[in-house]
Order: C-alpha cells, then sequence, then structure tokens
C-alpha cells in the first residue's frame, strides 16, 4: 500500500498517469480517497479537458496542503483552430493597374490645375483692387471738358469750369496777337514768350487762378489790357503773362488740345 502511494504522488507530482497501473485494486482505493470517486473523475476526463482540477492529498504523513494539477496537456492547435482570427481582404481597395509614370503625370496635373487657379484668382484680386481704385464715372466725365470754337466769336473771353477750376478761352484778334508778340521778355517778371503759351495764335487757354493767392482775376481789365486781380492788385497782360501787383508767376496753361472745330481741355 505504502509503495503504491509513492507512485500515486510521483505520477501527479509529474502530471502523469501513463505509468499509473489503473487496474489496481489500491490505486482504485486510493483515488477515492483522495477524489471521491475515480470512475466519476475518469469520466470526466474523457468527457472534457481539465486544466485545473483541485486534488487534495491526505496520507498518513499528515500531509494537507492542496495544490493544483493538470490532468491534461492542453491542445493548442484545436484551441488556434477553435478561436481563429479573421482578417479583413482590402485588395478591392488597391490600385493594381497603377504605375510610377501615371502617378508622375497625375501630381504634374494636379500641381498645373492648382497653378493655373492660382494665377487666376491673383488676377481677378488685382483687377478688383485697380478697379476700386480708379475714378469713378462722374470724375472720369470730368476729366475733360469740350468747348465748340465757333461759339465763342472773335475778341471776347469764355469761362469755364474744369475739374473745379475756371478756365479762361480767348479768341485774340489779329491787333491782340501783335501787341502779345512785342513785348520785351527780359523785362518780364517770369519770361515767357507768346509762342510758348498758345499752339494756335488766335486762341489763348489758361488757368483763371491768381498765382499770388488763388483769386479769379476779371478779363478785359487792368492796365494791360488782360486781366486784373482786384484782390491785391495783380495785373496780366493779353497773354496772360504778369506785368503789376504781387503775383510771382505768369497765369498757368492746362493741357488742351484741338480736334476739328472742338476745343478739348485734359
Amino acid at each position: 500500500m505504502a509503495s503504491l502511494s509513492r507512485t500515486f504522488a510521483s505520477a501527479v507530482s509529474n502530471r502523469s498517469f501513463v505509468n499509473v497501473p489503473a487496474s489496481a485494486p489500491a490505486l482504485k482505493k486510493v483515488l477515492s480517497v483522495s477524489t471521491g470517486s475515480v470512475s466519476s473523475h475518469d469520466d470526466d476526463h474523457h468527457a472534457k479537458p481539465v486544466f485545473g482540477s483541485s486534488i487534495k492529498q491526505r496520507s498518513t504523513g499528515g500531509l494537507v496542503n492542496s495544490s493544483a494539477v493538470n490532468v491534461g496537456p492542453i491542445n493548442d492547435f484545436q484551441l488556434r483552430r477553435n478561436h481563429t482570427t479573421a482578417i479583413p481582404d482590402f485588395s478591392k481597395y488597391k490600385k493594381t493597374n497603377t504605375s510610377g509614370e501615371a502617378s508622375r503625370s497625375f501630381a504634374y496635373m494636379m500641381v498645373g490645375t492648382t497653378g493655373l487657379i492660382s494665377a487666376a484668382g491673383a488676377q481677378a484680386t488685382v483687377s478688383d483692387f485697380l478697379a476700386n481704385m480708379s475714378a469713378s464715372a462722374d470724375v472720369l466725365a470730368l476729366a475733360k471738358a469740350e468747348v465748340d470754337m465757333a461759339s465763342i466769336p472773335e475778341g471776347k473771353n469764355v469761362t469755364i469750369k474744369w475739374r473745379g477750376k475756371p478756365v479762361f478761352i480767348r479768341h485774340r484778334t489779329a491787333d491782340e496777337i501783335t501787341e502779345a508778340n512785342g513785348v520785351n521778355v527780359t523785362e518780364l517778371r517770369d519770361p515767357q514768350s507768346d509762342a510758348e503759351r498758345v499752339k494756335r495764335p488766335e486762341w489763348l487757354v489758361m488757368l483763371g487762378v491768381c498765382t499770388h493767392l488763388g483769386c479769379v482775376p476779371i478779363g478785359e481789365a487792368g492796365d494791360y489790357g488782360g486781366w486784373y486781380c482786384p484782390c491785391h492788385g495783380s495785373h496780366y497782360d493779353i497773354s496772360g503773362r504778369i506785368r503789376k501787383g504781387p503775383a510771382p508767376l505768369n497765369l498757368e496753361i492746362p493741357e488742351y488740345s484741338f480736334a476739328e472745330d472742338k476745343l478739348i481741355i485734359g
């Protein structure tokens, strides 16, 4: 009986019952004492694998501690087969027909398209900015002034408004032209010949603003038969040159041109 107990203890410590004679009556008795019923344990063992069966060993030596004993080995292959993880198939999302050349062509197309869109946006932005900074329609309408020369008789003055300033237009006679050319230019405060101030001798075009303090002179007045500023006593001759008074310069000549029978100022 003692030898059978030692054999059983050795089998339990090695976790194997291969060498234990299961048919021995004494071993059945020991197993019945240790586990309660060897037949029920054997049936459970063959029905399903047991991974942690607790066997309490009470022997004559007074051993009362319990230990977890694996009755049978774990079948890893069966566990892996029963618990196989399904791997998703992403093959339909893969580009199988692309190549390096196709990728470069696509990249070039995208870069070119982005560049064209950026250039168009920049052009539109600059155009809108310049359009907002440019003069409005009413200002452009006042940028130039047209005068019908046939409406101004010879020897008469006409005053028009251009860009908020008065403009003197005189249709001079032949005697007035001769008088303007007979002046000694070296004696003038602001030396300037009559030919330098006119494009056509019979037409004199000037800004009607006194060069002293910005007053508006009176036409056909003064000591020289031209224009006179009553505010401070400046006298201008028939060519608009300063001859007497505090004004330092001649009356200013604006930009103008002739178009058939029209005088265009501006």
